[in-house]
């Protein structure tokens, strides 16, 4: 029991991207590319600017100038988020080992802490993409807001495709997460687009057809696209939260930086009254590389 809570550590940095309906975002590869500062809860982006190239002779010299610039977009961790319950010991004899540590931790991770996750990041960095930052200078931008049907879910994901290319977001790595009913609308739309590419001939259709296959599609349950969340016990869906339908994203614009992780398990003693006591608490949170925000798509419906 003494290294339970170690091997129960290892057991969730595996399941993370199985478990997880963003493990992907959460394992981004940003996550092991920028340094925590010396505070333990900023974490600081490098930029670097340059100058254009000009027209150049062969007769004469110009004074030397810096051409470039560097400049520090801060990242603050705010998300601070902890757990804990006692057992006794009879309990988890009476159930045959229902009520063990094991299965309700599990329960926890799989009903309550995953799906919370989840439904952070995503209104999280919806968050920081449409809210402009006069700090950095970041202005935030607009989602798609139209109404989602098999015979315009292709061109509206077609658009979602085309903000990127022409932001020049790398074709290979682009993730889908949509709700299950726009998987099944994309689904619809792709069988109609075939069969009619088929019997017409055209080559009109094929681009979109092979666009769609062009990215990773993840469907997720709906409750966990929202916009916004309440988090005062666990996850709740806001009132005023709007339904995310689409989002088109690039790992690399994401950060999902983690300062401290901890977790522990008690065994009964007088303190605790006879009880085993279960603790956890991590310090994390979301953020989007402002210079990368273009590799963020969205399309929602406003409540």
């Amino acid at each position: 029991m003494p290294n339970y809570a170690a091997a129960y550590s290892n057991a969730l940095a595996q399941a993370y991207p199985y478990a997880l309906n963003f493990g992907a975002l959460y394992a981004t590869p940003n996550n092991g590319r920028y340094r925590m500062g010396e505070d333990g809860k900023t974490i600081y982006i490098p930029n670097l600017s340059t100058t254009g190239r000009v027209a150049a002779d062969r007769d004469t010299i110009a004074t030397a100038t810096r051409n470039y610039d560097n400049a520090w977009e801060p990242k603050v961790l705010s998300n601070q988020r902890k757990w804990s319950t006692l057992v006794h010991p009879k309990d988890i004899d009476q159930t045959n080992e229902v009520a063990s540590i094991t299965n309700i931790t599990q329960t926890f991770n799989e009903e309550q802490k995953f799906p919370e996750m989840d439904a952070y990041l995503i209104s999280q960095l919806y968050k920081l993409w449409t809210t402009s930052d006069v700090g950095t200078g970041y202005v935030g931008k607009s989602a798609d807001t139209t109404v989602l049907t098999a015979a315009n879910v292709l061109a509206v994901f077609d658009q979602l495709m085309l903000n990127m290319d022409n932001a020049r977001v790398p074709a290979n790595g682009r993730i889908l997460y949509c709700t299950n009913e726009v998987k099944t609308l994309l689904k619809q739309a792709s069988g109609i687009t075939r069969s009619f590419d088929v019997q017409s001939g055209t080559s009109v259709v094929n681009r979109e057809v092979s666009r769609i296959e062009e990215v990773t599609i993840v469907g997720v349950p709906a409750t966990l696209m929202k916009t916004k969340y309440v988090f005062t016990s666990g996850w709740a869906v806001a009132d005023d939260a709007a339904q995310i339908n689409m989002l088109l994203v690039h790992p690399s614009a994401v950060i999902t930086p983690v300062s401290y992780q901890f977790s522990q398990l008690d065994p009964p003693s007088a303190v605790t009254e006879g009880k085993y006591i279960y603790y956890e608490e991590s310090f994390e949170d979301v953020f989007i590389l402002n210079k990368k925000a273009d590799a963020l798509q969205f399309n929602i419906t406003n409540p």
